[in-house]
């Protein structure tokens, strides 16, 4: 099967996020036997766009930003996807970003397709009437390709509420009135929904404790490390830690910390608030981000950012369950040697899609004009998380594959599926 976006597999780029996502994709499909039209038409963003943003700073001087979007594919309904600011944002990580939208909406049966956006930017030396104009200029730029029934993007790294009111405020003037249902991750003032900010974190606790019920771990026994401490990680270890796991190791960007008698989770993230840094806390050991994803434990949870765990790492590892709250944290090629050191993987489709689960609910309020009390969010997201891995679980152990490949074909199959029905190739 030709592909016009992948380098020939001698060229194959451990740490370009697309080509780790393709490669996967293409494995499932062979797997699945799949249609080789619909093959054609799933593997290719539907649509790509770049926006050039010149932007006011506060001295005066103009700086032209490079943003993104990626519409990956809309067979299921509405693309749906984050929009992040970073300075190594590439076309290739927002492209596998919306690929990865796809699947993980699919996996969870909820009807998006996935899209994704991106601006070139360090939103840490801008200031908050830079960000501002930043966004509302880039959300102009982008305003013919999203809305309600066509895109509806939500926080990702380094966006916030915030920021999304701000590209909803802007959607809405041009529109001539309130479109709440533009974005979700909105402050709940907005129209955001109750339990969304927890959402990814609490995803990963419900998909945690299915995987422990499976290996028969008991919480107070389980021994958990996570890679972050922002809204993934820190929210994912605080939840963790109040329903009973042993939480050995948490870090921020500079450092990570250890304690193999479990840290005190609330204790080191509220001194990470005001001191910016683990440095300095007593509750644990001081150690390198690298020396924290070797720790010896249970389940590993990286939740910072992509190629984490790669061909450098992946003989180091020594966890059992390998949880993955970032997107694309483990390379492709490090999957073979996690399945041959036989480390149960629950892929980031899966286990991070706690956030998209209750941006869809959140969506839902908005159409419907009727708000959910938070302890019905927090149920309707573990009646998805737990059926959904079950899913997966189950088409893992029919097919004979692991759970990576289990939620690919899963997912690959639903939107093959939508797409013959709608005879979008006929």
């Amino acid at each position: 099967m030709p592909n016009a976006f992948v380098d020939d597999a001698r060229n194959f780029k451990e740490d370009n996020p697309f080509e780790s996502m393709m490669s996967r994709f293409d494995n499932a499909a062979k797997l699945l036997d799949l249609d080789p039209n619909i093959y054609r038409i799933l593997r290719c963003p539907t649509r790509e766009m770049t926006v050039y943003i010149p932007t006011m700073m506060d001295d005066g001087h103009y700086e032209v930003f490079v943003g993104y979007r990626v519409q990956h594919n809309f067979a299921r309904g509405p693309a749906k996807g984050g929009i992040r600011y970073a300075p190594d944002v590439t076309l290739d990580e927002v492209r596998a970003l919306a690929a990865w939208m796809t699947w993980k909406c699919a996996v969870v049966n909820i009807p998006y397709g996935g899209g994704k956006g991106g601006i070139v930017c360090d939103p840490h030396k801008l200031s908050m009437t830079e960000l501002e104009r930043l966004t509302r200029r880039y959300t102009s730029e982008i305003l013919d390709i999203i809305g309600p029934e066509r895109d509806v993007p939500a926080p990702d790294m380094n966006t916030n509420e915030q920021v999304m009111a701000w590209v909803m405020d802007t959607y809405s003037m041009h529109a001539r009135h309130t479109v709440n249902a533009v974005v979700t991750g909105k402050p709940v003032e907005l129209g955001g929904s109750r339990g969304r900010r927890e959402a990814t974190g609490r995803g990963l606790l419900f998909v945690i404790q299915e995987a422990c019920k499976k290996f028969d771990l008991k919480p107070a026994e389980t021994r958990i490390v996570v890679q972050g401490a922002g809204n993934v990680g820190g929210i994912g270890a605080t939840l963790l830690h109040e329903a009973g796991f042993k939480v050995i190791g948490i870090s921020e960007i500079r450092h990570g910390l250890y304690n193999p008698n479990g840290l005190d989770i609330p204790a080191a993230l509220d001194y990470l608030r005001k001191h910016k840094t683990f440095e300095g806390f007593e509750g644990g050991e001081l150690i390198t981000n690298a020396e924290l994803l070797e720790l010896d434990c249970d389940v590993l949870m990286p939740a910072a950012t992509e190629n984490q765990i790669t061909t450098q790492n992946v003989e180091r590892i020594k966890c059992r369950i390998l949880c993955e709250g970032a997107n694309g944290p483990t390379t492709a090629a490090a999957d073979e040697v996690l399945e041959r050191k036989g480390v149960f993987v629950i892929p980031d489709i899966l286990a991070n899609a706690g956030g998209v689960t209750v941006s869809y609910f959140e969506w839902v309020q908005n159409r419907m004009g009727f708000f959910w009390k938070e302890d019905f969010v927090n149920e309707r997201l573990q009646d998805t998380m737990v059926s959904s891995f079950n899913d997966v679980l189950s088409y893992a152990e029919k097919h004979k594959v692991n759970m990576r490949t289990a939620a690919y074909m899963l997912a690959i199959d639903r939107v093959a599926y939508e797409t013959k029905m709608r005879g979008i190739y006929a």
